[in-house]
């Protein structure tokens, strides 16, 4: 049985973590690493579909917080810096992996590739690089979303969270998005049954 007794874990507000962790206070740092680590670890995850890649980009995430922690100056919450950080380092990350698979690099990308699109109740109906050219041909907001939840799979809530709208919007601009993808496919299908 160890002789020392334990120190009971202080408990902070977020604020006053970063604030403390950017004067050098590691338990603080490591306050706001168990606050965060779980989410960072899953928006790579969801990218990279590889535990151990997640593991290790996750690491990487953490030691540029505690690196640039002294810059942030809180015109964000740190929860949506962190997610940028990560989705950006899970980007990297395939790029340098894959290069010659060809991946969006931000969710506001002008190209998707057909590699990363992932709505199976779409891909009978036409050719997948149809479907990309009518996704290129949403509104950017409603892209945006649409891709968040189908190719990125976010639930609405944490869409809602993330983009600051409300999980109504969310799951209304995924609709729109589906409608007129669905009548974009349907006039393709058409024009080429009409060459043919």
């Amino acid at each position: 049985m160890s002789t020392f007794s334990a120190q009971p874990a202080r408990v902070w507000t977020e604020s006053e973590a970063i604030h403390a962790a950017q004067n050098g206070d590691s338990a603080a740092f490591e306050f706001l690493y168990g606050l965060h680590s779980r989410h960072v670890y899953r928006v790579i995850l969801r990218i990279l579909k590889n535990e151990s890649d997640a593991e290790d980009l996750t690491q990487q995430v953490f030691l540029s917080l505690f690196r640039k922690i002294g810059q942030f100056r809180g015109e964000s919450r740190l929860s949506t810096w962190l997610h940028r950080v990560a989705l950006n380092a899970a980007f990297m990350h395939l790029r340098r992996k894959r290069p010659a698979e060809q991946r969006t690099d931000s969710l506001d990308a002008e190209s998707v590739s057909p590699a990363v699109f992932a709505d199976h109740s779409m891909q009978g109906t036409t050719d997948r690089l149809d479907i990309v050219a009518a996704i290129q041909k949403l509104p950017p907001g409603c892209r945006r979303l649409f891709l968040m939840y189908v190719v990125f799979g976010y639930e609405h809530n944490e869409i809602a969270r993330l983009v600051g709208c409300s999980v109504g919007c969310s799951k209304s601009q995924v609709h729109k998005a589906r409608k007129r993808l669905r009548a974009q496919l349907l006039q393709t299908a058409a024009g080429a049954a009409a060459v043919a």
